[in-house]
């Protein structure tokens, strides 16, 4: 074999094992979540807000995000506090105040990784919410989010900008 030849075999060599020595990251066992992005789906025919895409990131030490449908047992029974896993509320912009509504537009993320594995995840979690409400003339709107895990560790909450929902006008 040339030097030329031992050279590049020996770069090869090297790139090689620099790839495979790859660390994973690593992240604590809470969730982290960051707004991503929220879409507004338009009624064609009425020309209204009637839904939307909310979107987030998020990132966990331990992938134990998410919930079986048979996950039902204290505490995830239903009408319990970690029933849902996606907390979403809602708060209307009235008279220069923002008021949470009273609707539950929380979710029930399902797993993320098989129960058994654990592992340091992340990545977009997309959940359609309506947002029309026609006994309301107040157009703006914002999230409040959090997300809690199978072990109940509770993530940051985050609080999306105002949006401008299309609402009728008398």
């Amino acid at each position: 074999m040339t030097k030329v030849g031992i050279f590049f075999f020996s770069l090869m060599l090297l790139a090689a094992s620099l790839g495979s020595c790859r660390k994973f990251e690593e992240y604590p066992p809470e969730p982290e979540i960051a707004f991503n992005d929220l879409v507004f789906l338009v009624n064609t025919e009425t020309g209204i807000g009637e839904k939307g895409i909310l979107s987030i990131t998020y990132r966990d030490g331990d992938g134990d995000i998410g919930l079986e449908q048979g996950d039902t047992i204290p505490p995830y029974n239903p009408g319990g506090d970690f029933y849902y896993n996606l907390i979403i509320t809602m708060s209307e912009l009235q008279n220069g105040i923002f008021v949470e509504m009273p609707y539950n537009f929380s979710a029930r993320i399902p797993p993320l990784l098989p129960k058994d594995q654990k592992k340091s995840i992340k990545g977009i979690i997309e959940n359609e919410i309506p947002i029309y409400d026609p006994a309301s003339t107040f157009d703006t709107i914002r999230f409040n989010i959090r997300v809690v895990d199978r072990q109940l560790n509770i993530s940051n909450e985050v609080i999306t900008p105002a949006f401008v929902r299309i609402i009728p006008r008398p």
